[in-house]
């Protein structure tokens, strides 16, 4: 197909979904509470860091989710799960567990036990996605552990593999030190129009 058809043809949802689990990802819980106090959580595969400064995190959330009612002006966190937790996120999928997942309930936000991250967030923004809400939160609070993370790709969950040999740097590619991600002190457009 080329590209011009591509883009005056329609977009068949299922061959978008199936190209976008071509993107291998993490898979995380939003949880916050309902008016009421009562947790609630969603599970979500669409998260992202937003800057650092000031230190925000994306998560998209289907509008339909009882968890996208709740986020309004409220706090919430985002439980990044560990590769021990595949039942907790098809609990919040919709797969319900005959056991409650395990909360921590004392705190700010609801947050999920045996997690391999997690970042509590104050509401910083809503935005209009469609058919889903994009939730930009401040981050509050974190936590990290050495659970290694539940991973999500092609529609299956998954495991961290073996490294790719070959990386032209020893420290994490994202730190600013590589140079990966460095700005430029101004901006030079690639073309004019």
């Amino acid at each position: 197909m080329t590209q011009e058809a591509a883009v005056q043809g329609a977009i068949d949802t299922r061959e978008l979904r199936h190209v976008f689990g071509t993107f291998a990802t993490g898979v995380t819980v939003v949880t916050c509470r309902s008016e009421d106090g009562v947790p609630h959580g969603a599970t979500v595969n669409a998260f992202t860091a937003v800057p650092l400064d000031p230190p925000l995190a994306q998560v998209t959330l289907t509008r339909t989710s009882r968890a996208a009612r709740y986020l309004e002006g409220a706090p919430f966190a985002i439980n990044i799960l560990s590769l021990e937790q595949m039942d907790v996120a098809l609990h919040f999928a919709g797969k319900v567990m005959t056991e409650e997942p395990e909360w921590a309930l004392d705190g700010n936000v609801p947050v999920l036990t045996k997690n391999a991250a997690t970042l509590e967030c104050r509401p910083w923004n809503i935005y209009d996605g469609g058919d889903h809400i994009i939730v930009v939160g401040e981050v509050t609070a974190m936590q990290i552990t050495r659970r290694e993370p539940l991973l999500f790709f092609g529609g299956k969950f998954r495991q961290i593999g073996r490294l790719v040999e070959g990386a032209p740097w020893d420290h994490s590619g994202d730190a600013p030190e590589s140079g990966w991600f460095a700005g430029a002190s101004s901006f030079k457009p690639f073309h004019t129009l």
